[in-house]
């Protein structure tokens, strides 16, 4: 196992792969799989600045159809959550879900509960395209601020 965990990194490299590595990345970490992609771009981003901007596309256009598969996992799962859908927990966060609809979506850049948010949107298959354009708006603007924070509070060394 340790073997293929280092070819794994090996081959995900920034400095060789660069921007696939960042869709690779924000496409696993937007699924329910626990990886954070932040610091995939920011490395990116510190190791060739002129890459803010593509880096930051390429992340959100990962994540969000990571967030989309997510989506598409809880629309197939329909049938096996709903021995679940008894608890009292369960019914308020679903009547706060429909309430919302699909701008819940938004909040899928958010650690721990948006990639099971976009999981449970499709599971209560709420409008597809409505909920990936929520997605991608939350999702970009969190690489946004994520990395224009990160390289404010790290800035460039001069050399």
């Amino acid at each position: 196992m340790d073997a293929w965990l280092q070819q794994l990194i090996t081959t995900l490299a920034l400095p060789q792969f660069g921007l696939s590595t960042v869709f690779l990345v924000s496409f696993i970490s937007a699924t329910l799989l626990p990886l954070g992609s932040e610091p995939v771009v920011f490395g990116l981003v510190k190791i060739n600045p002129g890459l803010f901007w593509p880096a930051i596309l390429v992340g959100t256009a990962g994540n969000t159809l990571g967030g989309a598969a997510t989506w598409a996992m809880g629309w197939g799962s329909r049938h096996i959550v709903n021995r679940y859908s008894s608890s009292r927990n369960h019914l308020r966060a679903l009547a706060w879900l429909r309430n919302i609809g699909p701008r819940a979506c938004l909040l899928s850049w958010l650690p721990g509960v948006g990639d099971p948010l976009c999981a449970v949107a499709g599971w209560l298959q709420m409008p597809f395209w409505p909920c990936l354009a929520y997605m991608a708006i939350g999702k970009f603007l969190r690489y946004l601020l994520m990395t224009g924070a990160l390289l404010w509070v790290f800035p460039a060394v001069s050399r």
